[in-house]
């Protein structure tokens, strides 16, 4: 049985449940629009810091921000595409804006979902001077969730196309004592390593170490998946739509999570124009990803 409820409180949520799945997907929109909670077969599969999430003036640290115009970090924290130049922090501003409630509702076809927009405003020109309308849906069914984003171009005719990546940031809770034997699926010959700068040849994941930031340069797919080895309960796939080609890898000692993050470009290309999309006036794109265990 599949049901939607909004719950009061100092950060408003939306639930979504699947009951006869042992599912259950929390959303705040005004944090971001983010996806707090998610449990699949009665199993919790997001670390979240609750105190961060409470904070109105913290970045949330835990559930699956929301990419948007930019993934990743910007050099100098500022970018120039299209003719145009401005100043943005780490992974864009829409994980740190509120999202409003549009509609949300249960499925003749089975599911449970809740529709969440951005639209642009003078906070937004400040930092990217295009108009745009950001949905998110999600919809959950199953032991499954998806979320779709569509991004418009609202801005007027004569406007160069607006630039911009996406990308999501789940938390997966894995605990200290489990990163050594959590491993990821990819095909990964290279990365990036974010801790020394350096692209180097990839044979494998140490979870245990005091920080592992590696962008796959070269993963080949839009799947991947955690998993844990002896806890067969503990898999989580991540898929995407053909625009999600960079992945991320980031986990810090001593915390309870292992990131698996899916962007359709790698961090700073604002600046170097790699893989970003572009959308002329009233364009559209549809993008989606599906967590699954």
């Amino acid at each position: 049985m599949f049901s939607v409820k909004e719950v009061e409180g100092a950060i408003p949520t939306i639930e979504l449940a699947d009951s006869d799945a042992a599912s259950r997907a929390v959303l705040a929109p005004a944090r971001g629009g983010i996806l707090t909670e998610l449990t699949v077969g009665g199993r919790a599969l997001l670390y979240l810091d609750r105190g961060t999430l409470d904070d109105r003036t913290a970045n949330v640290r835990g559930g699956n921000p929301v990419l948007f115009p930019s993934p990743g970090k910007l050099a100098g924290d500022a970018w120039s595409a299209a003719g145009a130049a401005g100043q943005m922090r780490q992974h864009g501003f829409a994980r740190t804006l509120p999202w409003s409630l549009d509609d949300h509702g249960t499925l003749e076809s089975g599911g449970a979902y809740a529709r969440l927009v951005l639209r642009s405003s003078e906070a937004t020109r400040a930092q990217y001077p295009w108009d745009f309308r950001a949905e998110l849906t999600y919809t959950l069914r199953g032991r499954a969730l998806r979320i779709d984003l569509r991004i418009t171009n609202e801005t007027g005719d004569g406007a160069p196309p607006m630039p911009f990546g996406a990308g999501f940031h789940p938390y997966f809770a894995v605990s200290q004592a489990d990163k050594a034997r959590a491993s990821i699926e990819t095909r990964a010959t290279r990365a990036f390593d974010n801790t020394t700068k350096r692209e180097a040849p990839f044979s494998g994941f140490d979870l245990t170490r005091p920080e592992v930031d590696l962008h796959l340069l070269d993963h080949g797919s839009t799947e991947s998946a955690l998993s844990i080895e002896g806890d067969p309960g503990a898999r989580i796939a991540v898929r995407g739509s053909p625009e999600f080609t960079h992945w991320v890898v980031w986990t810090l000692q001593g915390k309870d999570f292992v990131c698996l993050e899916p962007w359709t470009c790698p961090g700073n290309a604002l600046n170097t124009g790699e893989r970003l999309i572009h959308l002329r006036s009233r364009e559209t794109r549809a993008l989606w990803i599906e967590l699954s265990a």
